[in-house]
């Protein structure tokens, strides 16, 4: 009996505290920015109990935006774990004569590294010195000339470069870059505009794209804007494309203006690189780059080099931190891959939704999923979900590097989503977050230590919201997870 009533008195506690919490934020929801949207939350602490500090709409589906990449970095250091590294390997189909020429083809075997030729990641190179180290592997193999073709085989990943429901003013620009087995320069390109002081006027493009895109076209209908600061220009284009359009606004500037594209096709143009750079470094080549999906039989053909990636936690770090949807939508593919299938969206999908499943984060209909990264309006899950593996990861083998990848409030990356937290550096050091905004959505998801130092998981999600422009949305974020931090508060 004396443990019943001990039982009772903690519960009547538990209650007592959350209780008030529950109404604080209910309270908080009745602001003009949220009249007409839908809100969720949820707030549980993360000890491997259920024990929730609030709950509004924690089982209704609402668009993630970013914060599924939670869902699909938790999957990916499961499939993997933190330190695996993805490999691109270079290969011949002959050995050469003793006067140097390759009767026969390069082959680059595309191993699906989303960081190849890209600097952003710690330990990743720029593709000019992935270039020349394929160049020196050629040249150390003793090869001259290539009288053949060199390819690219990316035929690990299959069906369409980019994920289902992403509209079209997105498709184009460097944050909807397709996915490829075969990636380069984070797949993007830089497009300049000329410097205009006045607004209102047509935006000149430069002749000339950083890195150059050979067979591209460029027609701009962008003008100026003086009262604008932010980048407004879309460019308008779809996988294999090389028409592209831009459409929208830039900032009035004296030295330029400088915007990211999507490479039409990056596994052709990393071969064109190639190529390039062999016949500067005085190899001659008699073919032409060409994309295959067909793999040859590897073991009949002579491997020159293989190119790693940085480990998973640094990619990991980069799909949190910075949001950046290619990486996190190549992920999802390696999901498939993990499984032994082709690595496609569908076949990740169902990887994702297996792993959800298996360890008990989503029953059924708490999702519906697109993409990886969030960048697909029509993705749907519950915040629930997203507290259910963020409570998970927490009681996991890889909890610390899926903690270190989620932003501080006084980190640059993650779209400053808490800026206020930077005026008073209020406790930034205790909350890591995830954050999520694409056209009527604003999302944040992570974590917080209370003050008797105990770990709160959280998700916040705002759905058909007006505009994004109105930033009291994040005000609304910000109070409720500075409310997380001084829990347990009195009842008093």
């Amino acid at each position: 009996m004396r443990y019943f009533y001990t039982f009772v008195i903690l519960l009547c506690s538990l209650c007592a505290t959350a209780q008030p919490l529950q109404n604080w934020v209910e309270q908080q929801l009745n602001q003009p920015v949220l009249q007409g949207a839908w809100w969720g939350g949820l707030a549980e602490y993360s000890d491997g109990k259920t024990s929730e500090l609030f709950a509004v709409q924690a089982d209704t589906r609402f668009a993630p935006a970013s914060t599924l990449k939670l869902l699909t970095t938790a999957a990916a250091l499961h499939a993997f774990g933190p330190y695996h590294r993805f490999e691109t390997k270079l290969y011949a189909t002959a050995n050469p004569s003793e006067t140097g020429t390759l009767k026969g083809d390069l082959i680059i075997r595309g191993g699906g590294d989303m960081t190849l030729g890209s600097k952003r990641v710690p330990g990743a190179e720029t593709y000019q010195t992935v270039l020349s180290k394929w160049v020196r592997a050629v040249k150390e193999a003793g090869i001259r000339k290539v009288d053949g073709n060199i390819y690219a085989d990316v035929s690990i990943f299959e069906g369409p470069a980019i994920a289902n429901k992403v509209n079209w003013e997105n498709m184009g620009n460097y944050y909807a870059a397709p996915a490829s087995a075969l990636c380069f320069n984070d797949n993007s390109f830089a497009i300049h505009f000329k410097g205009e002081r006045k607004g209102g006027q047509l935006a000149q493009l430069e002749d000339f794209t950083t890195p150059n895109v050979p067979g591209l076209s460029l027609q701009s209908f962008v003008t100026t804007d003086a009262k604008n600061k932010k980048d407004n220009a879309y460019v308008y284009g779809a996988p294999d494309q090389y028409d592209l359009k831009i459409f929208g606004t830039i900032p009035t500037t004296a030295n330029g203006f400088t915007i990211r594209g999507a490479l039409p096709n990056p596994a052709l143009f990393a071969l064109q690189m190639f190529k390039e750079a062999l016949i500067q470094s005085g190899i001659e080549i008699t073919g032409e780059p060409q994309v295959i999906t067909t793999a040859p039989d590897y073991n009949t053909l002579t491997w020159l080099y293989t190119y790693q990636s940085p480990q998973l936690k640094d990619i990991v770090l980069l799909v949190n931190k910075r949001s950046v949807n290619l990486y996190a939508d190549m992920l999802l593919r390696h999901l498939a891959l993990a499984n032994g299938q082709k690595g496609s969206i569908q076949n990740g999908l169902a990887a994702l939704n297996q792993f959800l499943r298996k360890n008990n984060l989503a029953g059924e209909n708490d999702t519906v999923i697109y993409d990886g990264s969030g960048l697909s309006r029509d993705t749907m899950v519950t915040p629930r979900v997203l507290v259910n593996t963020l409570r998970f990861m927490a009681n996991g083998p890889y909890f610390e590097p899926y903690y270190n990848s989620l932003a501080t409030p006084d980190d640059r990356g993650d779209l400053l989503v808490l800026r206020r937290f930077l005026k008073s550096k209020r406790q930034v050091e205790n909350v890591r977050i995830k954050g999520g905004t694409i056209d009527g959505v604003k999302a944040v998801a992570g974590y917080v230590h209370d003050k008797d130092g105990k770990l709160v998981a959280f998700a916040l999600m705002a759905n058909n919201l007006a505009t994004n422009k109105d930033e009291s949305l994040w005000r609304i974020h910000e109070n409720i997870i500075k409310k997380l931090l001084v829990q347990p508060e009195s009842s008093n």
